[in-house]
């Protein structure tokens, strides 16, 4: 499969991506500058972490607006798959492709470690090949609390929109394995569509032996198999 992973001014986690499915999972990766207008016939689009125009209005905003959002914002629309990572998963919620926005984490401090994550939604796509374990993430990131009203929660209970949840290593879910303050300790979600996913741990940096970690490996394996 060919994906693209999207470069904004700011972007510091592309490589990384364009690494993680490019080299070890052996992927057709392609780069995708914020001012083209053309995805170059990727079957996926990417949106990595990272500052994107420097986080000044606030994460996301500004690049929402970048001409490449046009197409991905069309190709969501017509079925394809886009996943974000950190700020990817920020864009994604000021673009309006997925529900609820990112605020600064409760403790006002950027937070960089590793995290414990679960999956929560059988019910989508992406999550439904992975077991019910607990994965180790890292995260990286100043504004990933996130939130949305109790309607919209309640909808995405419903539609079984929410993909991951923080938790200790153990499994067990509380306010005290939750490292930003997250509603629900909500690690990542997906639309209603079930084609546009968002998270804020990033997989693709535990991917690889030498790290020391390879739990992101799960993840980017159970996008390459409910794409196919």
């Amino acid at each position: 499969m060919k994906f693209g992973v999207v470069i904004f001014p700011g972007s510091n986690c592309d490589h990384d991506m364009i690494y993680a499915f490019g080299n070890i999972m052996e992927q057709e990766v392609v780069p995708l500058w914020h001012k083209d207008k053309s995805l170059q016939g990727v079957d996926g689009v990417l949106l990595p972490g990272g500052f994107s125009y420097g986080d000044y209005l606030r994460s996301g905003a500004l690049a929402r607006f970048s001409p490449v959002m046009n197409e991905v914002m069309d190709f969501a629309a017509n079925g394809g798959f886009v996943f974000g990572v950190c700020n990817g998963f920020q864009i994604l919620c000021e673009s309006g492709l997925l529900p609820g926005t990112l605020l600064h984490n409760s403790n006002q401090k950027f937070i960089c470690k590793n995290v414990h994550i679960v999956p929560d939604a059988k019910q989508s796509h992406l999550t439904r090949y992975l077991e019910p374990q607990v994965l180790k993430i890292p995260v990286a990131h100043g504004e990933g609390r996130y939130y949305a009203s109790s309607d919209t929660l309640a909808e995405m209970r419903n539609n079984g929109q929410i993909l991951f949840r923080y938790c200790d290593a153990t499994g067990n879910i509380s306010q005290n394995s939750n490292p930003n303050g997250s509603v629900e300790n909500i690690a990542g979600i997906c639309n209603e569509r079930k084609n546009v996913y968002g998270m804020m741990p990033h997989p693709e940096r535990a991917v690889d032996d030498e790290l020391g970690n390879t739990d992101g490996v799960r993840i980017l394996q159970s996008i390459l198999k409910m794409m196919k």
